[in-house]
């Protein structure tokens, strides 16, 4: 048995499932307190920043349980607390990293069904719940793949390489989204023709229908599913471990919220983030084919160099953009 399959089958086999069962809890109360922040629908800036550096913090905060109660959370991992700790904070990063382009899509969804301002921080969380749901279980089918078939490890990397170089390639973000999740609900019930507030479904003339928010939450759910194809196999590459994969996919989708609304007036200013994240997939996809031989890549490095080409992205786009201003 290689080394990923002994890691991941002792994930898989000596996790104490009270410990899913603690962080499931965890889970819920996070996505209950976000839910709190913004009832009403009001979402200032201000209020924006706050929480995204609260769960920011709150994500670095778990890394740091993390170090000093690995053995509590998995007694039998071959991974120390620190190689657990650099791991969870590369996919942390890498997953907040590759999430950033969602908040496009998102964008564009809003754009495409005339989402009113005050119920979008409600669209979102549904999205986010159903991507927390679908996401777990696509985390448990690729463990299980990973510890059975090693050779899918191969695919996932050839998958990795080939939408970083098609990232590349694209132009721009097109102006509407794949609309299948809409077509697939309105063959199953009728659709009325304006929001009801937060409501999912309604009642018009006796008759059972949804809204147009059912549309949007199932456009994000079936977005955020997409790029997890992108995601999860990328995230596979720097650590086996299924508990610190989904901990890391929490933490990130669980910001993503309040970090919409700080980024959504500058989403059009972000002019490197595709490059970065296609050099960011390519070098991924390399690291997972090289994961068992004698050249592969410490995740520390990987930390690295993820951190390097984001910071570089960014500070690219605002010189970029003051370039620009200074031009107008």
């Amino acid at each position: 048995m290689n080394s990923i399959e002994t890691v991941t089958t002792a994930s898989l086999t000596g996790q104490p499932m009270m410990m899913y069962g603690i962080f499931a809890i965890l889970t819920l109360a996070m996505v209950g307190l976000d839910i709190y922040q913004t009832r009403g629908g009001n979402v200032t800036m201000q209020k924006a920043i706050g929480w995204s550096v609260f769960w920011f913090a709150l994500a670095f905060l778990f890394a740091g349980t993390i170090y000093f109660f690995w053995d509590v959370y998995a007694p039998q991992s071959d991974y120390t607390s620190e190689k657990a700790t650099v791991a969870f904070l590369t996919g942390y990063l890498l997953e907040k990293s590759l999430s950033v382009d969602n908040l496009f899509v998102f964008a564009i969804i809003f754009a495409q069904y005339k989402v009113p301002e005050h119920l979008r921080p409600r669209a979102l969380l549904w999205g986010v719940i159903g991507a927390l749901v679908l996401r777990a279980i696509m985390i448990a089918i690729g463990a299980q793949l990973l510890s059975t078939y090693h050779w899918v490890l191969y695919l996932f990397a050839a998958f990795l390489i080939w939408t970083g170089i098609q990232l590349a390639r694209e132009k721009d973000h097109e102006d509407e989204v794949n609309n299948v999740a809409e077509r697939l609900i309105r063959k199953v019930i009728p659709v009325s023709d304006n929001f009801q507030g937060n409501q999912l479904f309604t009642r018009e003339n006796q008759r059972l229908m949804a809204t147009p928010m059912l549309l949007v939450v199932g456009v994000i759910a079936v977005m955020d599913v997409m790029f997890a194809l992108d995601s999860i196999p990328a995230i596979f590459a720097v650590t086996q471990e299924p508990f610190l994969v989904l901990a890391a996919n929490v933490f990130a989708l669980l910001g993503l919220r309040s970090l919409y609304f700080v980024l959504q007036a500058m989403l059009d200013k972000f002019v490197y983030l595709k490059p970065a994240l296609s050099i960011i997939m390519i070098f991924i996809g390399i690291k997972m084919v090289l994961v068992d031989s004698a050249y592969a890549i410490p995740t520390p490095w990987s930390l690295g160099f993820l951190v390097t080409v984001m910071s570089i992205a960014v500070i690219g786009s605002v010189l970029h953009q003051r370039k620009q201003a200074r031009v107008m």
